[in-house]
């Protein structure tokens, strides 16, 4: 970590950011925060978490009841980078912040290459565990103020994180904001390439315990331009590898 990004974590840190003792159903009956991605309820996401080979499925909630799931590797997002992961950070010079980081598989990877790097997270079982390996991790909305406000030279939106709030435009308008004039924003995008869905979401785990409902969006990528223009960036490239669909966005 360089000295800008070490100077902006000492002195920019906010008192939401130590309420890591708060389980997420307690912070959302207190008013501190929205319900967010597999938070509340049985606490799903931060069990799997501290199992890293439990999987999850996202259902969507619709007139009461959950409909199909999507299986989620929750073992992936602690393990270490792969190649495909790592082609995301190539061309990046930092610094670069990885939005909804989990346990910080990516700010690892981005460390390793000698890169500045933060990872943001609102689970406080995920931060725990990302600054517990070291790493630079802070518990908060990308939506909060953030460190290095139009600054960041890359942004990660990776394993379905695109997804976070509900509102695909309004995340990306918030990223773009985040950006360096010259900075890129690396989102991974549906299988399906018309995809533009936002519903209420519940993350399951194997045991059938569920978390509070939460807003989610999935879209593809001939969908995200119209979102990125919204937001005023454009897409430069998209490419598929492994299975995964990604595309690079830049200010227009």
């Amino acid at each position: 970590m360089n000295a800008q990004v070490a100077h902006v974590l000492e002195g920019d840190i906010l008192e939401r950011d130590r309420l890591d003792n708060l389980p997420g159903e307690r912070a959302s009956a207190l008013g501190l925060a929205p319900a967010t991605f597999g938070a509340g309820g049985a606490e799903p996401y931060a069990a799997a978490l501290r199992n890293a080979d439990n999987v999850l499925y996202l259902r969507r909630s619709r007139d009461g009841g959950l409909t199909a799931a999507a299986t989620m590797d929750a073992g992936r997002w602690s393990a270490d980078a792969d190649d495909t992961d790592q082609r995301l950070l190539d061309g990046l010079t930092g610094p670069v912040l990885d939005i909804g980081c989990g346990p910080g598989r990516m700010v690892r990877a981005a460390m390793d290459r000698g890169l500045s790097a933060l990872g943001i997270d609102v689970s406080p079982t995920a931060v725990r565990i990302a600054v517990d390996a070291g790493l630079s991790v802070l518990k908060r909305s990308v939506f909060d103020p953030m460190p290095l406000e139009g600054g960041w030279a890359g942004a990660l939106l990776v394993d379905g994180n695109i997804g976070i709030g509900g509102d695909v435009t309004a995340l990306l308008t918030r990223c773009a904001e985040l950006l360096a004039p010259r900075g890129a924003l690396l989102v991974e995008v549906s299988h399906d390439p018309s995809r533009n869905e936002r519903y209420d979401g519940r993350l399951e785990d194997a045991s059938g315990l569920l978390s509070d409902v939460f807003p989610w969006a999935e879209v593809g990528v001939d969908a995200l331009a119209g979102h990125a223009a919204d937001a005023g960036l454009r897409i430069d490239h998209d490419w598929r590898l492994d299975g995964r669909w990604f595309a690079r966005l830049l200010h227009a």
